[in-house]
Parts: C-alpha cells; sequence; structure tokens
C-alpha cells in the first residue's frame, strides 16, 4: 500500500539540499486521516442513527447532532495531533494520543450538553463517542501492523546516519535490525577516527567516513535520520554546531541519551536559564493513576473471570482426566515489595513435579535464575497444550482480584530467585507482579535473562497506561502463536 516507492530524489539548490521525502510516509499519514474520518462518519452514522431513533429523535436533529459530534471529535483529535507522524506506526503514544483526543471531545460534547441544556446529547456522549473509539483503535493497529509487515519485507524504512563510538553503534545496528518494525535502516556509519574493519565496514555497515564529517554526508547521501550515540567527542558544543549545520538538510537529529534507559512519559525537555535540558521524573508507584489500575485489575479481572467461566470448567474435566492430582497448582511467589503470596494456576506437570527438579538441574535451559526445559519430562499432555497458549496462566485472574497481582506487569518471581537479586533487579518488586507484561509479549521463553530483566525494568520506570493497554492487545497475538512458551 505504502511500500511502492521507497524515497523521491534528492536536490541541490544553491548549496542547500532538499532532503529525500519517503513517499509511503505521506500516504500513510492519509491512511490513518482517512481511517479515522470513516471510522467517526460510520459510527456518527450506525450508532448515531440507532440512538436516535430510539430516543425517538426527528432526522434533520438526528443529524444536526451528528455533524456536530464527528466535527467536535475530528477537532479534537487534530488538536491532539494525532496525526503527527513522529508517533505514527509505533509505541503506545499514537494509541495515547487518540484516546485523550475522543476523550476531550467527548468532555467538550458533554458540558455544551449542560450548557446549552441539550438533554438529547446524552446518548452521544455515552454511546456514540465511546462507539467511535471502538472503531478507530482496531483501524490504527490494522494499519499499523500493514506498514510493519511492509518494513519486515525491507519497505517503509527510514535511512539512518549512525554515528558514535563503535561499541555504541554496533548495539543500534543490533536493535535496528532486531527490531524493523521501528521503520530504521543503518545505511551508513561515522566513527571517530573514520575506520571499521579490514573493509571500512561495521557489523557490514559501510563506514563513510569522521565524527565531523556527517552533515556533508548527510547532504550528498540524503539520510532521514541522524542517529548520535556516546562517544567522547560529543560536547554540547559539538552537537549544537551539528545541530545548525543539519538545518535545512530535512534529516532528523535523535540523540541517544547515555544516562539511563528510561523513555516515555517520564522524560520532559525544557529550558532554564536558556539552557536545554532533559528532566527525568520520578517513576509514578502511587497516585490516581495507580488507583484507575488497580480499579481497571478489579473490575476487568472479574468480568474476564465471568467470560471464561465456561473454559476454566473445561480446564479442570481434561487435567482430572488426563492424569492424577489435583486441578490447582500452588507457590510462593514474590509480590509487590517483597511480599510473598501465593499463585494460582492450573496443574500442567505430574504429581511431585518439585520433587524431580534437583535431577534435572544439569539439564536446564532457563536464563540466569529461572529453571526451564523445552522438552520437561514432568509436563503431562494436556500440560503441554495449556502452556503453549498460556491457558495455565488464567487462574492467576483470581490473584488480581484478590489484589496481589495485576493485569499486567513484571512476570511474578520466585522467593530463591528474589534471593539472587542485586540491587538494581529488586526493583521489579517496586511493582505488583503482571499475569502479562513486556516478557509476555515479547518472546517469553525464549528471552535472555538479561533482556528479560531489561524489559522489566522498562516497565516499572516507564508504565503508563497506555503501554498497558497495549501490552493487553498484544498479548492475545503472542498467546494464540503459542511463540517463546514451554
Amino acid at each position: 500500500m505504502w511500500a511502492g516507492r521507497r524515497t523521491a530524489e534528492l536536490y541541490v539548490d544553491g548549496g542547500r539540499s532538499t532532503p529525500p521525502v519517503a513517499g509511503w510516509e505521506p500516504r500513510y499519514r492519509r491512511s490513518v486521516i482517512a481511517s479515522d474520518v470513516l471510522c467517526t462518519l460510520v459510527a456518527v452514522a450506525v450508532v448515531g442513527g440507532f440512538v436516535g431513533a430510539q430516543a425517538g429523535m426527528s432526522g434533520p436533529k438526528v443529524a444536526g447532532l451528528g455533524a456536530v459530534t464527528a466535527v467536535v471529535v475530528l477537532c479534537a483529535l487534530g488538536m491532539n495531533r494525532v496525526w503527527h507522524l513522529v508517533v505514527l506506526g509505533q509505541g503506545a503514544e499514537e494509541f495515547g494520543r487518540l484516546g485523550r483526543g475522543l476523550f476531550a471531545a467527548d468532555v467538550a460534547l458533554g458540558l455544551a450538553g449542560l450548557a446549552l441544556g441539550i438533554t438529547t446529547m446524552r446518548p452521544w456522549v455515552f454511546v456514540v463517542v465511546p462507539a467511535i473509539a471502538l472503531f478507530a483503535f482496531p483501524a490504527r493497529y490494522l494499519l499499523r501492523k500493514l506498514l510493519h509487515r511492509a518494513r519486515s519485507g525491507g519497505h517503509c524504512l527510514l535511512p539512518v546516519l549512525a554515528a558514535g563510538s563503535p561499541h555504541t553503534l554496533r548495539d543500534l545496528i543490533e536493535r535496528t535490525r532486531a527490531n524493523s518494525h521501528i521503520g530504521w535502516r543503518v545505511d551508513a556509519v561515522c566513527t571517530a577516527d573514520g575506520f571499521g574493519n579490514a573493509a571500512g565496514e561495521l557489523d557490514g555497515i559501510p563506514v563513510v567516513g569522521e565524527l565531523d564529517e556527517i552533515a556533508d554526508h548527510v547532504r550528498r547521501g540524503g539520510y532521514r535520520i541522524v542517529a548520535i550515540t556516546a562517544d567522547a567527542y560529543w560536547t554540547p558544543r559539538r552537537l549544537q554546531q551539528l545541530a545548525w549545520k543539519l538545518e535545512g538538510s530535512g534529516a532528523e537529529m535523535v540523540v541517544a541519551p547515555t544516562l539511563m534507559e528510561v523513555a516515555g512519559p517520564r522524560l520532559h525537555m525544557t529550558g532554564v536559564l536558556g539552557m536545554p535540558l532533559l528532566r527525568v521524573s520520578a517513576p509514578a508507584f502511587t497516585g490516581v493513576r495507580r488507583v484507575v489500575k488497580d480499579v481497571f485489575d478489579r473490575i476487568g479481572s472479574a468480568l474476564l473471570l465471568l467470560l471464561l467461566a465456561p473454559v476454566l470448567l473445561a480446564v479442570c474435566l481434561a487435567i482430572m482426566i488426563d492424569s492424577r492430582g489435583g486441578v490447582f497448582y500452588r507457590q510462593k511467589r514474590v509480590g509487590k515489595d517483597g511480599r510473598e503470596f501465593t499463585i494460582v494456576k492450573f496443574r500442567t506437570m505430574i504429581r511431585d513435579a518439585d520433587q524431580m527438579l534437583a535431577e534435572l538441574a544439569e539439564l536446564n535451559e532457563g536464563a540466569g535464575v529461572l529453571f526451564k526445559m523445552r522438552r520437561d519430562p514432568r509436563i503431562t499432555r494436556v500440560g503441554g497444550i495449556l502452556r503453549r497458549y498460556s491457558i495455565d496462566e488464567l487462574p492467576q485472574l483470581f490473584n488480581v482480584f484478590g489484589g496481589s497481582m495485576s493485569l499486567v506487569g513484571p512476570r511474578p518471581p520466585l522467593p530463591e530467585e528474589t534471593a539472587k537479586y542485586g540491587p538494581d533487579v529488586r526493583r521489579r518488586l517496586l511493582v505488583k507482579p503482571g499475569v502479562t507484561g513486556l516478557w509476555q509479549v515479547s518472546g517469553r521463553s525464549d528471552l535472555s535473562w538479561d533482556e528479560a530483566v531489561r524489559l522489566d525494568l522498562r516497565y516499572v520506570e516507564d508504565w503508563s497506561l497506555a503501554l498497558d493497554a497495549v501490552i493487553l492487545w498484544k498479548t492475545f497475538r503472542a498467546v494464540l502463536s503459542g511463540q517463546g512458551a514451554y
């Protein structure tokens, strides 16, 4: 859809270059805008028409309220910059802005109805606008998946010139290759000495020059992103001069912070006394957002337990028929602030499986302090199916309802695991463990120990309601695929 043309030509006018315009970017943005407009109009026409008919409104009145609703919603989305290219196609911020825009429209319509005494506005506030959300969010997700599929095939990627030390450049190259959905393709690098290996390459990427030659290479090569990684060469003055030199080239300069791996809502750029400062706010472990999360956990787990009751009963019968032993497996885990609790899961192993652990210790395929085996002889036939699709985790919804766990959070560790934690890893215990989390949607048991810890710590540091929503959505796909589950 958008992968037909990679870039336009690079033009030079009076010594200043006009950047290559990625032809797919405006096309993708237009697709997103069209999707939002279509979802709004369909929801207003179908749901609004039904609501109006149920309330006994006349046709002209329904059309008038529908037009007002559509205009307010689209204006609110525009004001919340939901169509900005920076957020389209990746991260939770795209969905966060969409949610904030729809909420703002809902509030505006509600206040207008109260101020003008329009009682017939209530169904539009409580039914029609939420219906727009039900249409718009899945449509956005579908467009994103189409974009990611194109990127996995080598299309819709932004050419990147990376500059820094060889070590940090290798890390960036590795990450962009492993995460093609981000949309970056490192085409060239610059280093302090301008050399890579004997072939003038760094991990297969050509080294085109030294760090003080970046601007010239950008104008000649038409790179879309200039990624700056850590190197002793970079000083505030040199970064400022590079930013000035890149003006007019159209390249976006991206500087990787070297202090810590923090992103999302905790980072704020402000200016104090004429100096740009990157403010890192403290992670939110309490407050209104946490209360909202707890309420959502309790209500969400209760609804899921009611909805999945037939499935839970069927699994109980299957376990009883397949092997001897109880239906549930209970185990001590460590929760928020190091408090122990009893986790509940469906039994997937033979009876007395824990006593066989010492015999299998030498066959451990798990990462770090975890014990995992791809072909664990203790797992029953039904247990293998339950594990593959994470059905054995469903009883943890009782833990969520009871308050010891959350729907989304770090993986709940064993007491013997936490005894081996260092001070940094213990930060996983600052929040409630989750039934699912970044580890669940990023490979599960296939992850290395360091990668699993990094993902959990990232969640602790950068938690937000929008991130929770994205993780829950991705969990369904990860569970259905069964990838990394054993």
